[in-house]
């Protein structure tokens, strides 16, 4: 499992020209994931994510997560971060789970960041075109791979 995670001011995604997802200060989480992620991966990311401590303090030291901070999660499925470029110029996507590998483990992955963070998390619409809008906070973008461990 990749994501992708931005802290920002706020950020949106929309569907159709509606509005779906929408948070203020918090984190928008681009998630893709693999054949071989599992409930296990997904635990460890929510938590590693949850606690990860990117926010300023009254210091301006990166040293509160988004608990601390009372931010929001915006969650959106994207399969393009397991694209694979290695060979020629079309980025190849056969690493990237299947719609019914991937959306039970994108339900079970909102669920958990629900009870990790005691927040509702926002969400994109899984395998929808969107248009995500945001505007980064620093900007902070980590990246972290559930495989890797980092």
């Amino acid at each position: 499992m990749r994501t992708i995670i931005q802290r920002v001011k706020s950020a949106i995604v929309e569907v159709d020209n509606k509005i779906i997802g929408k948070i203020n200060k918090g984190l928008l989480i681009l998630v893709g994931f693999e054949d071989d992620d599992t409930p296990t991966d997904i635990e460890w990311i929510v938590k590693k994510i949850s606690n990860l401590r990117i926010f300023g303090d009254n210091e301006g030291k990166m040293n509160l997560s988004v608990k601390d901070v009372n931010g929001k999660i915006l969650l959106v499925s994207q399969f393009t971060l397991h694209a694979s470029t290695k060979k020629g110029n079309r980025p190849s996507f056969i690493k990237a789970a299947k719609p019914d590998i991937s959306i039970p483990l994108y339900e079970r992955m909102i669920a958990e960041f629900d009870k990790e963070t005691q927040i509702i998390t926002e969400t994109g619409k899984f395998g929808a075109y969107m248009n995500v809008s945001l505007e980064n906070d620093g900007p902070v973008t980590i990246f972290i791979d559930s495989k890797n461990k980092e």
